[in-house]
C-alpha cells in the first residue's frame, strides 16, 4: 500500500507528520518537532494514523510552488535572493598591480558579489525582453541568445562565489 500526500503518521523516533511528498522508494514527511525528513516505504515501523490514497498524479503543493516561482522570475523583472557562499562572508577581493609602486585595490566581497548578481540579473532581463519582442524575427532572436549564452560562459569563473548551484552561470557547453 502507498501512501498518499496528507497521510497522517507516527515514527518511533520523530513522533507525529503529514506525508507530504511520495517518491518511488521513500516518503519525505513533515514531523511537528522535527521537521521534514526523508522516510524509505520500507520501514515497518511507521504507523499509519490517518490514511490518504495515493493518487496517480503525485504533485506536491511544494513542486507547483516552485513552478509558479520558477514561472513569475522568468516573465518579471522580480529577481529571487541570490546567496554568497558562507566562506565568503566578511571577505575582501584584493586587486594587486602588476607594475610596482602601484597601491592596491581593496573591495569588500559582499559589494563585489552584488555587482555580479546585478550583471546576472541585468542578462536575465535583458534575455527576457528579447524574447518577448515582436520586431525581431526568430532567427534574430536565437543569434542574440547565443551572444547571451556565451556572456554567462565567460562569467562561470564567479560561480565558486554563489552558495546554491543553481544560482551559477551556465555557458554553451554546460546547458
Amino acid at each position: 500500500m502507498t501512501l498518499g500526500i496528507g497521510t497522517r503518521v507516527e515514527h518511533p523516533e520523530f513522533g507525529k507528520g503529514v506525508v507530504i511528498q511520495v517518491y518511488n522508494d521513500s516518503y519525505e514527511i513533515t514531523f511537528i518537532d522535527y521537521g521534514t525528513k526523508n522516510i524509505a516505504k520500507s520501514f515497518e515501523k511507521l504507523k499509519v494514523v490517518d490514511f490518504r490514497a495515493s493518487e496517480t498524479d503525485l504533485l506536491s503543493f511544494e513542486k507547483v510552488e516552485k513552478v509558479f516561482r520558477k514561472l513569475l522570475f522568468s516573465i518579471t523583472d522580480i529577481q529571487k535572493p541570490i546567496h554568497l557562499g558562507e566562506k565568503w562572508v566578511g571577505g575582501q577581493v584584493i586587486l594587486k598591480p602588476g607594475k610596482t609602486g602601484l597601491q592596491e585595490k581593496i573591495v569588500p566581497i559582499d559589494t563585489f558579489f552584488h555587482k555580479i548578481v546585478m550583471v546576472r540579473d541585468r542578462l536575465r532581463v535583458m534575455e527576457q525582453k528579447i524574447n518577448a519582442s515582436q520586431g525581431l524575427s526568430d532567427a534574430e532572436k536565437v543569434d542574440l541568445q547565443q551572444y547571451i549564452t556565451r556572456i554567462y560562459g565567460s562569467l562561470t569563473t564567479f560561480n565558486v562565489l554563489f552558495e546554491y548551484k543553481e544560482d551559477h552561470f551556465v555557458g554553451e557547453r554546460s546547458k
